[in-house]
C-alpha cells in the first residue's frame, strides 16, 4: 500500500502540503484515467539528476555505512509509467526490472555517468498476466496490485521471478526472458495459513530469495503491516516449500515495503512511515543471515533513516548488485502513486561496504 505523500514534506512545509494533498485526494487519480496496458510497448523516460541526498548538507555523501553515489528523478509522457514497487537490478548494474501496483512491469537499461545513475534507456512496459494469459490490467484492483519482485531462478536473460501481490494476497511465479515478463502466470507459492487475516491493502510488500545463511535459496516474505498487537511484523520463510512464520520488531510504526538479500545471506529490509505532522520517512535495516530461521524474532540493525529533508519519496523497492570494481551497490526506487504533481519516481544508489559496522537497534 502506498500513501499519497509529498516527497519533501517536513514540519516547515506541512501546511502547504496538507492543502495540496487534500486537493489531490479529491480529484480523479491518474491511475483511474489512463487506458489499460494490454501489450508490451516502448516508452521514453527522461531523468533529472539529484546531485545531493541531504538538502541540509549538499556536499555530504557519507550516511553511516552507506555512501551516496547519485540519483535521478524519472519522468515519462506515458500514462502507464509510475507506481513502481518491486525492483531487480542486473548483477552488473546494467539494467533493471520493476513491477507496478497496477499489474505492469518495466524493463530498462540504466545509464551511468561514471558511477552515478543518469537515467534509463530502451525502456519497455507490459502487463502482468493471469494463468490464462489475460492482462491483469483488465481485471479489478484486487487482482493487479503487484508490490514486490525477486529473481528466483536463472537470470533476467532467462529465468523466473516471483511477484508478490496484495488485496488478493499471493506470491506468483513468472518466466522472464530478455528482461521481460511476457507469459502467463506459472503458479503460486503455498500461502501461509494466516494469509486471509492480513489487511487487504497491507499484504506481501517484501519478497526475496536468501543468497546465503542456513536457509540459502529459500524464499522469504514480509507483510507490509501485520502485527496484530504483538509489536512485531509478520514474515515467513519457505522451507521445503512450506511457509514458516518469523517476526521482525516493529520500531516506531514503520511499514515494510521491500527486502533484498546480500551475497552472504544478510537481508536488507526497506521501511517507510508517513505522518501528516512529519511527512515521509524511510529506513533501511539489516538482518543477519545466520539469524533468519523459522520462529525467529529479529530486530536487526539500522543502516539509514531519512526524513523529508532528504531526497526521498515513497520508497518501495530495493535491490543489490556489484559494480565493475566489485563494490556492493544498493538501489532504491519510489512509488509515486501516479500522483505526478505531488510525488516523484526516484532511483537512488548507494555503496554499502562489505562487513560495514552499523548501530544495533
Amino acid at each position: 500500500m502506498a500513501p499519497k505523500i509529498h516527497s519533501t514534506l517536513s514540519r516547515r512545509t506541512f501546511v502547504a502540503a496538507l492543502a495540496a494533498g487534500v486537493a489531490g485526494a479529491a480529484a480523479p487519480s491518474v491511475a483511474q484515467a489512463r487506458d489499460d496496458l494490454l501489450r508490451e510497448e516502448a516508452i521514453t523516460v527522461t531523468a533529472r539528476p539529484l546531485p545531493y541526498f541531504d538538502s541540509n548538507n549538499r556536499d555530504g555523501v557519507k550516511f553511516g555505512p552507506l555512501e551516496f553515489r547519485g540519483g535521478v528523478s524519472l519522468y515519462s509522457s506515458s500514462s502507464h509509467f509510475g507506481g513502481l514497487s518491486g525492483l531487480i537490478v542486473e548483477p552488473d548494474g546494467s539494467g533493471l526490472l520493476a513491477v507496478s501496483d497496477v499489474g505492469t512491469w518495466l524493463s530498462a537499461d540504466i545509464v551511468y555517468e561514471g558511477d552515478k545513475p543518469a537515467g534509463l534507456a530502451n525502456a519497455r512496459m507490459g502487463p502482468l498476466r493471469d494463468r490464462n494469459g489475460q492482462p491483469l490490467t483488465r481485471l479489478d484492483k484486487k487482482q493487479q496490485d503487484s508490490e514486490s519482485l525477486t529473481l528466483v531462478e536463472g537470470s533476467l536473460a532467462k529465468g523466473s521471478v516471483l511477484v508478490g501481490f496484495e488485496r488478493n494476497h499471493r506470491i506468483v511465479r513468472y518466466a522472464v526472458e530478455g528482461r521481460k515478463i511476457a507469459g502467463p502466470a506459472l503458479g503460486a507459492l503455498e500461502p501461509p495459513s494466516d494469509v486471509r487475516r492480513m489487511p487487504k491493502n497491507q499484504g506481501f510488500e517484501a519478497v526475496s530469495v536468501l543468497k546465503g545463511g542456513p536457509h540459502k535459496g529459500s524464499v522469504i516474505a514480509f507483510a507490509e503491516r501485520f502485527t496484530r498487537g504483538s509489536g512485531y511484523h509478520t514474515g515467513w520463510i519457505w522451507v521445503g516449500g512450506q511457509p514458516q512464520k518469523m517476526q521482525l520488531k516493529d520500531i516506531d510504526g514503520f511499514d515494510i515495503t521491500d527486502a533484498a538479500s546480500l551475497d552472504n545471506g544478510d537481508l536488507l529490509v526497506l521501511e517507510r512511515r508517513f505522518r501528516w505532522m512529519e511527512g515521509v520517512q524511510m529506513r533501511l535495516r539489516l538482518l543477519k543471515g545466520g539469524e533468519i530461521v523459522p520462529g525467529a524474532k529479529l530486530s536487526g540493525q539500522i543502516l539509514l533513516q531519512a526524513n523529508g529533508d532528504f531526497q526521498i519519496d515513497n520508497m518501495e523497492g530495493v535491490a543489490v548488485h556489484r559494480d565493475r570494481l566489485g563494490r556492493q551497490v544498493v538501489s532504491l526506487i519510489s512509488d509515486d502513486n501516479f500522483n505526478h504533481f505531488l510525488q516523484r519516481t526516484l532511483l537512488l544508489q548507494f555503496t554499502l561496504a562489505d562487513g560495514a559496522k552499523v548501530t544495533r537497534t
